[in-house]
């Protein structure tokens, strides 16, 4: 029996179901697609003689594992007789390759806003980046996968003279053959990210918001003696990445970007950071806060230690009225983000003014300065496609990259940012997206190349930014031989 698939609008499939033609017989390749067999002609033949058309492609007939949700109304999913998927919009009778679901951020992700005031502040801070002069054309970090901070602050904090980090970063794990021509450096700030801000080590805390948004941590000292000596490595490493064009795998709340740029922190901000103390201040500002019975002084708690802190001298025996209360929520708004973490940051603007002029970042608000350093988080899949190289025989409609991004927009947003990190070395993207990001040579665009045979793994050149592509066989091993690469990619085994 032969059975051909039509996907549609609602996710129900149809079927047609009819004899083979007398001395035909149907077999199916190891491949997994079907083919058709002419005894009287002993000739085989991918056609099916019932209805004249080509079988699917294998792992083309059904795929809602992919969970992609339901098509457009009025739209159709069709395969093409070479194998190729198309999609027909009834409600203007027209056909395209693109999958339309590409438009819909809630699948592929929020498109990238294009700021042309970010893009001149970034050409004009590039300028004003001085070059350093009377150093060696590299700078060497071997370092061990295993002790990547520890290896790391102690080659970065041995440094006097801090022009030695300006110039090119050599970077080698040991025990791996990897060549470092971009990709590995970007490899290694990725990598140090996790670790540094890894608030298992006490330096950085999550915010009360969420678990990934990080501040601070004012009781650090209680956990590392020489705190104050990491957080001028980590400052270091953070201006050593904006230096190069290099992304943190990090997001800080938004107070932190204020604090390096100077500028004074408000009401507003504590409501992205903390909203039930948000609420806490917005309901002293709009009542009388008498019934509180507040003084100026507030307790704290780290790591189990109760003490007191007054916002002012004789704090404690100052109450709380509407005459002063404006007063008492800048001062609790100084101690929650400024004042207790002033040590800290201090070190941390030592270490990043020692490779970034303090004054040059100024340019920047603390919004554009998030994106400076960390970059862009969700990955808007319509724009990596549109900003895609191909080689080889590859081409935007081609199966294998029909698959390709299919299995893209299958993935939740973290697998695509580890697809990224596998091919390119970092997770982020830049702030006007997948048109502005920088290989070993300046910019370069994401590229796929065919390469391999079906029994092979995709691999990654990430100082091209480049994905080498084998021509598979069906979507799903590609999807899976894809997933696998991602997460058994950690370490070099080529030139890259």
């Amino acid at each position: 029996m032969g059975l051909i698939w039509s996907r549609v609008a609602d996710g129900t499939a149809a079927n047609e179901e009819e004899a083979l033609p007398p001395r035909w017989s149907m077999q199916v390749a190891p491949n997994g697609r079907t083919f058709f067999i002419d005894h009287e002609a002993r000739r085989t033949t991918w056609i099916d003689p019932r209805n004249g058309r080509a079988s699917p492609m294998p792992n083309q007939t059904r795929r809602v594992e992919d969970d992609l949700g339901p098509l457009p109304e009025g739209w159709e999913e069709r395969v093409h007789t070479d194998g190729r998927v198309f999609y027909i919009d009834h409600n203007t009778r027209t056909t395209q390759w693109e999958d339309p679901r590409l438009s819909n951020p809630n699948i592929a992700g929020q498109a990238v806003p294009y700021s042309r005031d970010y893009k001149q502040k970034y050409e004009y801070f590039k300028s004003h980046i001085r070059k350093p002069t009377n150093v060696p054309n590299k700078f060497e970090i071997r370092i061990r996968r295993t002790s990547i901070l520890e290896d790391s602050y102690r080659i970065i904090s041995s440094v006097t003279k801090t022009d030695l980090l300006k110039t090119k970063l050599w970077v080698e794990f040991e025990g791996e053959t990897g060549l470092d021509y971009g990709g590995l450096a970007r490899e290694w700030f990725y990598l140090l990210s996790k670790e540094m801000f890894n608030p298992y080590y006490g330096l950085f805390e999550y915010s009360a918001m969420d678990n990934y948004t990080l501040q601070i941590n004012n009781g650090s000292g209680l956990c590392n003696e020489e705190h104050l000596s990491y957080f001028k490595f980590i400052g270091r490493i953070a201006g050593m990445a904006v230096y190069h064009g290099k992304l943190l795998d990090a997001f800080f709340i938004r107070p932190f970007y204020k604090m390096m740029l100077q500028k004074p922190i408000d009401l507003k901000d504590m409501e992205s950071v903390d909203t039930e103390y948000y609420n806490s201040l917005m309901w002293i500002k709009e009542n009388d806060p008498r019934i509180l019975e507040l003084t100026f002084c507030l307790d704290e708690d780290v790591f189990g230690q109760k003490s007191q802190h007054e916002l002012k001298p004789g704090g404690a025996n100052i109450d709380v009225t509407n005459e002063n209360k404006d007063e008492y929520i800048k001062l609790v708004i100084e101690w929650r983000f400024v004042a207790r973490v002033k040590d800290q940051m201090t070190a941390f603007l030592d270490g990043f003014g020692s490779i970034i002029p303090l004054n040059l970042i100024k340019i920047f608000d603390e919004h554009e300065l998030e994106l400076l350093m960390c970059g862009i988080q969700n990955i808007d899949v319509k724009d990596w496609r549109e900003n895609t190289l191909y080689k080889g025989d590859y081409h935007m409609n081609h199966i294998i990259i029909q698959w390709f991004w299919r299995a893209v927009l299958s993935f939740s947003n973290e697998m695509r940012s580890r697809l990224l990190q596998f091919v390119t070395g970092t997770s982020r993207v830049p702030m006007n997206g997948f048109k502005e990001l920088y290989g070993s040579n300046g910019p370069q665009m994401f590229t796929i190349e065919k390469w391999g045979t079906p029994n092979n793994f995709p691999r990654a050149h990430t100082c091209f930014n480049r994905l080498d592509l084998p021509p598979y066989e069906g979507y799903l091993q590609l999807k899976d031989k894809l997933i696998k690469a991602i997460e058994g990619s950690q370490g070099f085994a080529g030139v890259d």
